[in-house]
């Protein structure tokens, strides 16, 4: 089993990047980018129907704690017409627009890498080379698309987590106010107070994340290797069998596939125990961030300086802020896969260009791929 190096890891994701960007330079990319604008502004919009949600949650209940029913009623048309449909509609948007470029992109580099993987029968040459376990056609299939798919969704994800920040740390601090605490014969008052608290409780569970979940990245490309390298010794006895290899080979080749069968499994068995331990932290901390923040609340609540509709308000705040500093923790397997998938294609462009050295010293520069156009639907 093949498992990367910090230095070769470095270099895969620069030669990744060196090509990739192509996609967003050039003429035409500027429809793109005016694509990504309006990502951009579905996502502002998406938070100012979540902030009114946040309002409409806490007039709500203050209605069911007043026993009004006609503050009932209208919160009920408030929520049904205007924000759910607005909701469904951006959200729509949102999925039209992120997978718009995720197609693009992956298009435009699964083409590039194809042309330069073919130019100059370089297919030929890298499955010559015994050493080279790249396996391009999985890595131009999977690898490309995770690389391509998984920055969208993060860039997205980030942009929104930190607008989500800004906005409900004001609706926390704004309804949460100030707590005085005893100590000794005097009280000391702190103010902004849910403030404080999610950011400590977050930066405990997003250091308990870092932590646990470190081997993570090197245990998803070690895996995806294995799985690569299932498929290639399966592909040889296919070969046996369609008359390609001879069939002597049979039987150290049907050895080679049982025994990449075990080490895939057993490699899966290595990320299976580490994603049990990152579950522990990740569904720990859905679990316990709701109740935190009324357990930081009920203080307020109790001595009727909070109305129960500013304790669901600043407990559902609590919990999108809360969220959005630990936006690490929620996408810690996402990114992991990412960086995985990123090193593999990048290793393989890699391995592409060593080839130019057998090449005339004119042509024995790596070449980044062209630009090409972008076009969107």
């Amino acid at each position: 089993m093949i498992e990367p190096d910090q230095n070769g890891s470095s270099r895969a994701k620069s030669r990744f990047w060196q090509s990739a960007s192509g996609f967003w330079r050039g003429a035409s990319a500027w429809r793109v980018w005016v694509l990504c604008g309006l990502l951009v502004m579905v996502v502002v919009l998406q938070l100012y129907v979540q902030f009114r949600f946040n309002y409409w949650n806490r007039d709500f209940f203050d209605a069911l704690e007043s026993r009004d029913p006609a503050r009932l009623k209208g919160q009920a048309f408030l929520l049904v017409p205007p924000l759910c449909i607005g909701s469904i509609t951006l959200a729509v948007t949102s999925v039209w627009g992120r997978m718009t470029v995720q197609r693009q992109w992956r298009e435009w580099l699964t083409g590039k890498v194809i042309d330069y993987w073919v130019e100059d029968d370089r297919y030929a040459r890298l499955a010559a080379v015994q050493s080279e376990q790249q396996i391009p056609e999985y890595r131009i299939a999977e690898d490309v698309r995770i690389a391509t798919d998984a920055p969208i969704d993060l860039a997205l994800g980030l942009v929104s987590a930190l607008l989500s920040a800004v906005i409900f740390i004001q609706v926390l601090w704004t309804v949460g106010g100030d707590i005085a605490l005893p100590v000794g014969s005097h009280s000391v008052r702190i103010p902004g107070y849910l403030v404080l608290g999610v950011a400590l409780y977050s930066g405990i569970v997003t250091t308990a994340m870092m932590t646990v979940g470190a081997p993570l990245t090197r245990l998803v490309q070690i895996k995806n290797q294995a799985e690569a390298e299932l498929i290639t010794a399966a592909h040889r006895l296919r070969d046996i069998g369609e008359g390609i290899a001879p069939q002597e080979q049979r039987p150290e080749v049907c050895r080679d596939l049982r025994s990449t069968l075990r080490a895939t499994i057993d490699q899966w068995r290595r990320l299976c125990w580490q994603l049990m331990r990152t579950t522990i932290v990740s569904h720990g901390n859905s679990l316990l961030a709701p109740i935190i923040g009324l357990v930081l609340c009920a203080p307020r609540f109790l001595s009727g300086a909070m109305t129960l509709g500013e304790l669901t308000q600043a407990a559902a705040a609590f919990t999108l802020v809360q969220a959005s500093f630990n936006w690490i923790v929620d996408n810690y397997g996402r990114i992991a896969d990412w960086m995985s998938s990123l090193e593999r294609v990048g290793s393989l462009l890699l391995s592409l260009d060593r080839l130019n050295r057998d090449m005339p010293p004119q042509q024995a520069e790596p070449p980044a791929l062209p630009t090409g156009s972008v076009k969107l639907p």
